[in-house]
């Protein structure tokens, strides 16, 4: 006889991941969830939708007379194209592009003959680093920054500062999903937000949110100061030193748990 009789069964952890579905089953995020037998919901609290060729218009930007555009992400590259093809403008084969991380710029391969053309991205995937790139191939370019509608200004300030020709044109627009079913149907444990519009999104979904115990992870110091903004206690933070991805973030906590 067992003393003490059976064991209780733990309650299975339930995490909310606010992006959609890893495509492959080969996803990390499949891999964790074995690990440590926790529940790992996707869906995602944001979504980005295109600016019309017709409403693009408007913002009167000729994309012919630039010669470098700056990427900041795979979006930008799909809506700039996108507006390309609507507007039937052709790009010239001389045009330079400044892509945030080499990721970004190897993307720009779905849309031109990459070797034939002048593409830099910065060193480590940050915004200083891809300014330095900028910096030496600053002289007599006029640069087009396709971005959203409420885009990070810190480009857009760097290229004043250095008196550059630029233009910003908003190529599409972050919207907020509907996720009062999700967030209604289970409580979860832990949620992760990627972006400070995810974290906008939860409260616009449900105003009256209140954590009462729920853990909050945060990847990206913009989408952790809206975290804390919101008045949420923030639990786990990526990247950081040993945890450079959300995944390598969770599973630090997670074994922390079980100690």
């Amino acid at each position: 006889m067992i003393k003490g009789g059976p064991k209780k069964e733990e309650k299975q952890l339930t995490i909310l991941i606010s992006q959609p579905k890893p495509e492959t089953e080969k996803s990390p995020y499949f891999d964790l969830a074995k690990k440590f037998n926790v529940r790992l919901d996707f869906f995602p609290f944001i979504r980005v939708e295109g600016v019309p060729g017709k409403e693009f218009r408007k913002q009167k930007i000729d994309i012919v007379n630039h010669s470098a555009v700056i990427f900041t992400s795979r979006n930008a590259v799909d809506h700039f194209f996108r507006i390309c093809e609507e507007l039937k403008v052709k790009v010239s084969q001389e045009c330079k592009y400044f892509c945030i991380t080499e990721a970004v710029a190897l993307y720009l391969q779905k849309f031109i003959l990459y070797r034939k053309r002048k593409v830099f991205y910065g060193a480590d995937g940050s915004t200083k680093s891809l300014l330095e790139v900028m910096n030496k191939h600053r002289e007599n370019e006029k640069f087009l920054f396709p971005s959203a509608d409420s885009q990070k200004k810190d480009i857009e300030e760097w290229l004043k500062t250095n008196k550059c020709d630029y233009a910003t044109a908003t190529l599409y627009k972050t919207v907020s999903n509907d996720v009062k079913d999700v967030m209604t149907n289970t409580e979860y444990d832990l949620i992760v937000f990627f972006s400070p519009y995810g974290v906008k999104s939860l409260f616009e979904n449900v105003p009256k949110f209140k954590q009462n115990g729920t853990r909050i992870g945060a990847f990206g110091p913009t989408t952790s100061a809206a975290v804390e903004e919101a008045g949420l206690k923030l639990d786990i933070k990526a990247p950081a030193p040993q945890a450079p991805s959300m995944v390598a973030a969770l599973e630090q906590f997670l074994q922390g748990l079980k100690k």
